[in-house]
């Protein structure tokens, strides 16, 4: 009987560290988009989108109208990059982002960032 309880046991906790696990992952996903929507609303950088250009207040009204349609197929931050701020869903160009003189692809910055603030929040 002990034996049985024991294999009770560790069944039940098997299954509460499988439900668990995706639960801190999806909290830490939600951190790390959150930190790039506070990234865009605190940076100094043009966004560029289809060539014309808009700032950051336009460029997260966007993002985030994006971010709403997309969001059942994200499950970590870099699918938030890929299906958000890559490129225009509708001409297929990259998003552009103007910062400091540098013009660099919006995946490249957003990735840059993703990089910087995983190195300074370890899980």
């Amino acid at each position: 009987m002990p034996r049985l309880l024991l294999h009770r046991c560790i069944a039940f906790l098997l299954v509460v560290a499988a439900v668990l696990t995706p639960l801190e992952s999806q909290a830490d996903t939600e951190l790390e988009i959150k930190h790039l929507f506070e990234y865009i609303q605190n940076s100094n950088c043009t966004f560029v989108r289809n060539g014309k250009e808009y700032n950051r207040e336009e460029t997260l009204a966007h993002i985030q109208r994006k971010y709403a349609y997309a969001k059942r197929r994200i499950t970590l931050a870099e699918d938030f990059i890929k299906y958000t701020v890559t490129k225009s869903s509708l001409s297929g160009q990259p998003y552009i982002v103007l910062c400091n003189g540098r013009k660099i692809l919006s995946a490249e910055w957003f990735m840059a960032e993703l990089k910087r603030f995983r190195r300074k929040n370890p899980k």
